[in-house]
């Protein structure tokens, strides 16, 4: 990936506290490795069984003129698209919660997801399976979702193509304590829908919505606060079947709109 300079890292993190969530592009990396050092000072994410860094990354940052929004929740995520990985270029830097990268630990960098998540990862190519906790933000170029520590694209069989397609799913909620026990949490039952896009100020939200309830059904908004302000989150679709949302995901992206993924309500 593209090593940024200090004062690259600086501007981001200034433009992180004004940027405003839209429909921002897909993007992840390309090839192995990732930004290094870019920390976004803040709450830390949920708390996943283990101690998190000194830092954390729910506020907005921006990265090659797209602005993402860290999820507050993992609830009900899942997600497809390629994983690739990063190892000894960026071995023992600060990751985007302040902890030192470890490329032999399992863990993995993600645009949105809540510092600390814990996911699964699936290599759609031959089966396997790994579990890793999301402590660094990335990877940044359209079509990857998901930057892997060097030991864990090895057990998933990445390493050596550098590049995998994977489906990401978000695990239940972690037991506590230091182990990896979880509570079930039947993700692909439900009520679902496809969020396409957050923003700030709720007439942006609204025209957005308007536009796509010309073409979809079902196409609201739904508001959410937290320490940052009120978010207006717009969201297309309804869905008992987890199933059902991603194909309709696939199908919004396929059409030109950016960041859909589907979530649980």
């Amino acid at each position: 990936m593209v090593n940024f300079s200090r004062s690259t890292y600086i501007l981001i993190f200034i433009l992180s506290l004004t940027g405003i969530w839209g429909c921002g592009g897909s993007s992840s990396v390309s090839g192995p490795g990732k930004p290094g050092g870019l920390v976004i000072t803040g709450p830390s994410g949920e708390n996943s069984g283990q101690k998190p860094g000194p830092s954390g990354t729910f506020k907005p940052y921006k990265i090659n003129g797209t602005t993402y929004h860290p999820l507050a929740h993992a609830g009900g995520f899942v997600q497809k698209g390629l994983a690739s990985w990063y190892g000894k270029k960026f071995h023992g830097r600060k990751t985007a919660n302040g902890e030192t990268y470890n490329m032999y630990a399992m863990t993995a960098a993600h645009k949105t997801l809540p510092i600390n998540t814990w996911v699964q990862v699936t290599n759609m190519n031959n089966g396997k399976q790994i579990v890793v906790r999301i402590n660094d933000r990335g990877p940044f170029v359209r079509g990857r979702i998901i930057d892997l520590s060097r030991t864990g694209a090895q057990k998933l069989g990445v390493l050596g193509p550098g590049t995998a397609p994977v489906k990401v799913v978000a695990l239940g909620k972690h037991d506590g304590g230091n182990s990896k026990n979880y509570t079930p949490v039947d993700y692909w039952k439900g009520d679902f829908t496809v969020q396409v896009g957050a923003f700030s100020i709720p007439a942006n939200a609204g025209r957005y919505r308007a536009k796509l309830s010309a073409r979809y059904e079902n196409a609201h908004i739904t508001t959410y606060k937290d320490y940052r302000g009120t978010f207006y989150r717009v969201r297309v679709g309804k869905f008992t079947q987890l199933e059902d949302a991603e194909n309709f995901s696939r199908k919004l992206m396929g059409s030109g709109v950016d960041n859909a993924f589907p979530v649980a309500e």
